[in-house]
């Protein structure tokens, strides 16, 4: 991502917190793994869409109209040392050079400096609740700032949550966002692909799921968007499952719901297909429904529509289904009212998908599903999963889960799926697997 986006982000986002006021927010910490080991370092979303920056300990101070200059960090200084062990960092330089900052501090100086950047400053903009440390000392500075009122000195008399403001930001997506998306995207399809191609009975699932960490980094993503979920026969009905250690069956499906990340923007693409390479006839009819489910989802993506009308079509063609099968009985809208189809397909048909696969923004605004506008990413996921013990169906649907999930981007004319390079057809996906 190029500097001039982030200076964009900052730009809208100095304008809505207004001359007077002030926004912080902090950047990710490193994380013990265990002993001498730390996690691999992520940084916080919300951080790096306003920054750039990709290190810990950090702070960054948002003033609009300060003389001086409006973006001030807070960072580590520059270590030798440490470049010499863990590689290079910008220090205070470094982040007025190569990240824009206006001005740049030592983070160890931060309780002296940043009380005086807090005076006579209105309200207070920040992640309230996500960061103990900094909601702890936030309130000691304004608290010291108080006590100086006699000299003329004001503190701030509001705090407010800088999510309301940046989440919206977050929701439409740039077309540099939206690059790094399709990248994203076009790795994960081609990684599922490879698994199919993979797949046989006798190997274990984590082997199907090192084809797919495999083909991430072989094409320069060395992280996963999330746990990949390699989940084989009756693991499927398991929605987060992610042992990933079973071995895999002949008459058994195979779902996998995983996704590659790329300068932290995730792509989420679920498929479900049959270790051997053929549908059995109860799989294909549910998999047919889950596909027909999809596409009615699908086609209520576009702008003007609202959020909940996608997941309103997927339940109507999932529960008419259910009952012409039999695994439902009843009237489908009694059924749907009474929400009955929740034993079968108890998630919503998707979610928001950008810099954390679970993305940011409202669902509803004013307590009313949100209106779809261009540039909104969400995912299309529905999903039928009959647990292997559930005694009130005909045996040859038990333990079957299936999930088909795609990227979808809303465009002005409707929508686009980005991760159509993994097949998801009846016929594509036997062609596929029975071609290797």
């Amino acid at each position: 991502m190029k500097q001039s986006e982030f200076k964009k982000r900052r730009k809208k986002l100095l304008q809505r917190i207004g001359k007077g006021n002030i926004a912080l927010i902090g950047s990710a910490s490193i994380q013990t793994r265990n002993r001498d080991v730390d996690f691999p370092f992520r940084q916080d979303s919300d951080f790096y869409y306003l920054t750039g920056f990709n290190e810990p300990d950090a702070l960054a101070v948002f003033i609009p109209e300060r003389e001086q200059g409006e973006y001030i960090l807070f960072c580590r200084e520059f270590d030798e040392k440490k470049a010499l062990w863990e590689g290079t960092h910008a220090g205070l330089e470094g982040a007025t050079a190569h990240y824009d900052a206006n001005d740049a501090f030592p983070i160890d100086d931060l309780a002296d400096i940043l009380p005086g950047l807090l005076e006579n400053k209105a309200k207070v903009f920040y992640p309230m609740g996500r960061n103990s440390e900094l909601d702890h000392n936030l309130l000691e500075w304004i608290n010291h700032i108080r006590s100086q009122s006699r000299t003329g000195i004001t503190a701030p008399s509001e705090l407010s949550s800088l999510d309301v403001i940046l989440h919206e930001m977050r929701l439409l997506k740039s077309p540099g966002e939206l690059k790094l998306m399709r990248r994203a995207a076009e790795v994960s399809a081609a990684a599922h692909v490879k698994a199919m191609q993979a797949c046989k009975a006798g190997l274990f699932e984590y082997q199907i799921e090192a084809e797919l960490v495999h083909h991430f980094i072989q094409n320069g993503l060395r992280a996963v968007a999330y746990p990949s979920i390699v989940a084989g026969g009756k693991n499927a009905c398991t929605l987060h499952y992610t042992e990933n250690k079973s071995k895999l069956k002949n008459g058994d499906l195979l779902l996998i719901d995983a996704g590659a990340e790329c300068d932290h923007y995730a792509a989420d693409i679920t498929r479900t297909f049959p270790i051997s390479g053929s549908f059995t006839d109860p799989q294909k009819q549910l998999y047919q429904l889950v596909l027909d489910a999809q596409t009615a989802a699908l086609e209520q993506i576009k702008p003007g529509l609202h959020w909940n009308q996608a997941h309103d079509a997927s339940v109507e063609v999932l529960t008419k289904g259910l009952v012409e099968l039999g695994l439902l009985k009843g009237k489908v809208k009694k059924l749907i009212k009474d929400e009955k189809y929740k034993q079968f397909y108890m998630h919503r048909i998707g979610h928001w998908l950008g810099m954390d696969v679970h993305d940011v923004g409202d669902y509803k605004v004013n307590q009313e599903w949100r209106l779809l506008e261009a540039g909104m990413v969400l995912t299309v996921e529905p999903g039928l999963y009959i647990p292997a013990d559930c005694k009130n169906v005909d045996e040859k649907w038990r333990g079957i889960g299936i999930r088909i999930e795609d990227d979808v981007l809303v465009t002005s004319q409707g929508h686009e799926v980005i991760t159509s390079g993994v097949p998801k057809s009846i016929t594509e996906i036997e062609a596929l697997m029975q071609a290797v």
